[in-house]
Parts: C-alpha cells; sequence; structure tokens
C-alpha cells in the first residue's frame, strides 16, 4: 500500500490509523509468542523449564496472587474476622479502637 498520506481524507487518515495499531497489537502478540517459545525451548535445550528459571512456576501471570501475610489481629466479636496488620485497618479494628480496645488485645 503505497498511497500518499497527502491525498487522503482524514477520514482515510483515522481508518488507515485504527488499521496500523491493530496490526502493531498483533505484531506485538506474535513476537511475544515467539520470544516465549525461544526462551522455553533455550531452557529446556538445559535441561529446565522456563518456570524454573524464572521462578514463575505455580502463577498465572501478572495478576497472580502474592502469599499472604499470617493474620496478626482478630476480630474479638467475630472471631472470623482477621487482620494481617498491613494495609487499610479493617472497620472492625477501627471500632473496636474506639470502644477502647488496644491493639495488643487482639493480637493473635
Amino acid at each position: 500500500m503505497n498511497k500518499d498520506l497527502s491525498s487522503m481524507t482524514r477520514a482515510e487518515l483515522e481508518k488507515l490509523k485504527l488499521q496500523v495499531e491493530k496490526a502493531i497489537v498483533e505484531a506485538a502478540e506474535k513476537d511475544k509468542k515467539a520470544a516465549l517459545a525461544a526462551a522455553e525451548k533455550a531452557a529446556a535445550e538445559h535441561g529446565f523449564s522456563l518456570a524454573e528459571i524464572t521462578g514463575s512456576a505455580g502463577r498465572k501471570g501478572k495478576g497472580a496472587l502474592k502469599a499472604t501475610a499470617p493474620a496478626k489481629y482478630r476480630n474479638p466479636a467475630d472471631t472470623d474476622q482477621t487482620w494481617t496488620g498491613k494495609g487499610r485497618q479493617p472497620q472492625w479494628f477501627k471500632a473496636a479502637l474506639a470502644d477502647g480496645t488496644s491493639p495488643e488485645a487482639m493480637e493473635i
């Protein structure tokens, strides 16, 4: 497609832009699959799986859950509710503090 861009209308250019963006995404996916296959092949040639080398065995991509920390606090009113002590304080923890319960009294 050797069309002079200056002779194209804006609508034609927008359509071409969308086609180019789609082609770029498809090419990137194709390249990524080829790179993964090459990496797996190279790892296998050395007697390993790619997961063994990267330390990603058991993970399912970027969104894989991290190992959870053990609970440090337990809700005295509902022992099924716990908190690790990291991140935002749960409402039950805030309420217990407001009622005068010390954090130490809720430790597991």
